[in-house]
């Protein structure tokens, strides 16, 4: 039986098509053999339970490598000390007789009767000093009680032992502990505490930075497919392919195995531009636990929301600085990220997932506004842009009148969008350029079937921005090999003029423009 491309659990090179991890793991190898502490804080289905699991395999050499989660405790296991300490003890246990260790080492676990953190301080001390090798202790799902104080307390022990080696000897306790999970326990708020001393310093700053970029490059994602035209023989152009997945995902590892695997099992293995997008359709449209949590992230947090929105739909630039919460949170969950000092959407695949959320919400709302002008849009399998830019003028003239401006001021965008959606739905796809985001407009880039168009959205700041735009459009036009784009700007201005939407001329490109 062949590979195949996997997108849930640990991915294994024996059974799956997998991205090379050899650089990044030697990063993680290093780290451990320093002895350090730290925590793979990475997105949801970003490697890093797989990575986790390599480490137990390549290292169980010279290690005892002990591989614990805290997925599924359950508030029970935290709900005393006595609990906890019991919890870990029989984790630990249970892998050690899994491994078929030697009963002298598991019996650390099972026959002791402390019960307390310091109880199990102790254990750990006599374990790691009776092992014949150093101990490395790696934890996966983290956060899951990342909130807990007894968690807390139990990682301010692992602290303690930690400072305290170099007195005690190296081997009184666990040479490297690796957490993984999707916050970053170092900077955690410990809301828990009540003292001053404990409240300012975390019970995990004794972490090492982790900084190994876990994506997939371009290059590494054309390895894996050419181990799977080795043993398919498509006959897909391997690099082309390999920068289209790259121009979608940006190498996030879930979005990257996730297109593989659709195009390979459901789309009859025709790897092309088209069946990428398709793919993509799929996993935008429907229910997975990477667009579940995006929404859950979006519903949850009003202000985080608001953030985002801005981003995606307004086109907002804010400098890149982790000391805001907001930039900080979009980071941690790999919505954003970090292009010349400046935010953007992390890749287009979540651009379209942020357009979709907030385009359904306004629609849903605004049903009775939009729903008159969806209808003759698309003829002979083609989309008419030209009219599709009329028909949103028209709308923007009947359906939105001047006490609306402030509205629209803010949301203008977001009706657009609104408007587009449906038209292209199923076939068409639309994404920002994020080079070309700033706080004044956006190069909307829309595809349907294999027609693409350049739509220019900005705001009305005078005729000389009016002209800029042109010249901007224009320029970008001529990046892309095309002819044709279209500018739609809104003038919130007091004397606005109604002007008839129409094509003009501008430096050798033809565009249709019109002014809301």
């Amino acid at each position: 039986m062949r590979k195949r491309f996997n997108v849930t659990g640990i991915c294994n090179p024996e059974r799956h098509y997998m991205v090379e991890t050899e650089s990044r793991f030697k990063a993680v190898e290093e780290l451990i053999d320093n002895g350090e502490y730290f925590t793979i804080n990475r997105a949801r289905q970003y490697g890093k339970t797989t990575m986790l699991n390599q480490i137990w395999r390549n290292l169980s050499g010279k290690y005892l490598v002990v591989s614990l989660s805290f997925e599924g405790l359950g508030d029970e296991a935290f709900a005393s000390s006595e609990a906890f300490v019991a919890t870990f003890k029989r984790q630990m246990s249970r892998f050690l007789v899994s491994q078929s260790q030697n009963e002298t080492l598991i019996g650390f676990w099972q026959d002791s009767k402390l019960s307390s953190i310091e109880g199990l301080s102790l254990i750990i001390t006599d374990f790691c000093k009776a092992c014949p090798k150093p101990v490395v202790v790696t934890i996966d799902e983290v956060d899951k009680s990342s909130d807990n104080q007894l968690f807390l307390n139990f990682l301010g022990m692992l602290r303690n032992k930690y400072l305290d080696r170099d007195i005690e000897g190296k081997n009184s306790t666990f040479h490297s502990v690796v957490l993984a999970g999707v916050y970053d326990i170092k900077n955690l708020k410990l809301r828990l505490r009540t003292d001053e001393e404990k409240k300012y310093n975390s019970p995990w700053n004794i972490a090492a930075d982790f900084n190994v970029d876990m994506t997939f490059h371009p290059e590494e994602i054309a390895r894996m497919l050419s181990d799977y035209e080795d043993d398919v023989h498509t006959g897909m152009d391997i690099k082309a392919i390999s920068e289209e997945i790259y121009k979608y995902t940006t190498g996030y590892p879930f979005l990257v195995s996730y297109i593989c695997k659709m195009i390979d099992e459901q789309l009859d293995q025709v790897w092309t531009s088209e069946s990428i997008l398709k793919a993509i359709k799929v996993l935008v449209q429907g229910s997975s636990t990477l667009m579940d949590d995006l929404s859950k992230n979006l519903e949850n947090n009003p202000e985080f929301r608001e953030f985002m929105y801005s981003i995606s739909v307004n086109s907002v630039s804010y400098s890149f600085t982790l000391l805001n919460p907001m930039v900080n949170l979009g980071n941690m969950f790999s919505y954003i990220r970090n292009k010349d000092g400046h935010t953007v959407i992390h890749n287009l695949i979540f651009e379209e997932a942020l357009f979709l959320y907030f385009t359904v919400d306004y629609s849903i709302k605004n049903s009775m506004k939009l729903s008159p002008f969806q209808l003759n849009y698309v003829q002979n399998g083609k989309l008419n842009m030209e009219h599709v830019i009329a028909r949103f003028a028209d709308l923007m003239h009947q359906e939105y009148r001047k006490n609306d401006e402030e509205f629209l001021e803010r949301q203008g965008r977001l009706v657009f969008l609104s408007f587009l959606k449906p038209i292209i739905n199923g076939t068409g796809f639309y994404y920002v350029e994020p080079q070309t985001r700033d706080n004044r407009r956006m190069d909307l880039v829309v595809t349907y079937d294999k027609q693409e168009f350049v739509v220019e959205l900005k705001i009305w700041h005078g005729d000389k921005y009016e002209e800029k735009g042109r010249d901007q459009l224009s320029k970008y036009l001529a990046t892309r090999g095309m002819d044709e784009g279209y500018l739609v700007t809104f003038d919130f201005s007091k004397n606005k003029q109604e002007v008839e939407p129409q094509w003009i001329e501008w430096k050798g490109k033809r565009i249709f423009e019109v002014v809301v």
